[in-house]
């Protein structure tokens, strides 16, 4: 699959994060636990240019926890604050305020010797689409303050959001980048609901989706679905044999009892996004982008 998505509004979008760079002091950068290095926007390292910086390792319940502390010794060494958070339910969101004092403290330091006290923080979250960004500000400032959708597009501008007296948080649009040089990224944020499923041909994104955890989590499509346990390497062959299976299970069909594959291939990438197939991540630090090694295989 060659998977590209950049519509008009994100270089808009973009414009104004460059504009508005000169009036924060950090960046919360959200990132999706299961995709850490493939849902981080490279061109917010540019644009963000000696701003102090946090990374939100977001949707970490459904991330392989294992995997999930090595990500966050990656980022600590990369010079980020971490925290590990699940924005839907709350979890981790504690020790933001702690984080953000510590990404800040030497501009806090540089105010104090200028004589200015208790000046608020100012952070811009940014994120590619679909990573949870508004959904945090809601969780974070216990009330509704962004707009939510379970689908990649809903902030369309940029937004203030006054937390207190101490932190003051602007919302941004997710965006994407021009062009994905290694269609393993597009591929992965095409699984994981960052890419407008309306462009994607969805049964073929599942074949994907079941050849990758045939090689890293073969257990999860065996005990979901209660089919054999695939045996990587998968050919295309044999992965539409176990999407037309998992479509038998689960009594996928067309007028006539023909096997609805299409029905099938949704079914999968739900059950992914949601985390019904279990905790899976797809890259991990010492292969950025790659596939786990086999003592981590479920």
């Amino acid at each position: 699959m060659n998977i590209q998505w950049y519509p008009g509004h994100m270089t808009k979008a973009k414009r104004a994060m460059k504009e508005d760079m000169k009036l924060i002091d950090l960046i919360i950068e959200l990132v999706d636990a299961r995709v850490p290095l493939g849902s981080r926007n490279p061109d917010i390292d540019d644009l963000g240019a000696g701003k102090a910086r946090m990374v939100l390792l977001n949707k970490s319940d459904l991330a392989d926890e294992k995997i999930n502390g090595q990500w966050v010794e990656y980022f600590i060494n990369q010079g980020f604050q971490v925290v590990k958070v699940n924005c839907k339910t709350g979890d981790g969101l504690k020790q933001i305020g702690a984080a953000v004092q510590d990404a800040c403290k030497e501009k806090i330091e540089r105010d104090r010797r200028r004589g200015i006290q208790n000046r608020p923080i100012r952070a811009m979250v940014v994120g590619i689409p679909n990573v949870g960004k508004s959904t945090f500000i809601n969780a974070f400032a216990k009330k509704a303050c962004a707009k939510t959708g379970n689908k990649p597009g809903v902030t369309k501008g940029n937004q203030w959001i006054r937390l207190n007296k101490t932190l003051e948080l602007l919302d941004t649009p997710g965006i994407l980048w021009p062009k994905f040089e290694d269609q393993q990224v597009g591929l992965h944020l095409a699984f994981i609901g960052s890419i407008n499923d309306e462009i994607l041909n969805k049964e073929e994104l599942a074949l994907e989706l079941i050849q990758l955890l045939s090689r890293n989590y073969p257990k999860a499509l065996a005990e979901r679905y209660q089919i054999e346990k695939p045996a990587a390497p998968l050919t295309a062959g044999e992965s539409h044999l176990i999407l037309k299976e998992i479509a038998r299970v689960r009594a996928c069909l067309l007028k006539g009892g023909e096997l609805d594959t299409a029905k099938a291939a949704a079914i999968v990438l739900e059950d992914f996004r949601s985390g019904r197939l279990g905790r899976i991540t797809l890259e991990q630090p010492c292969r950025e982008g790659g596939e786990l090694p086999k003592e981590d295989q479920g």
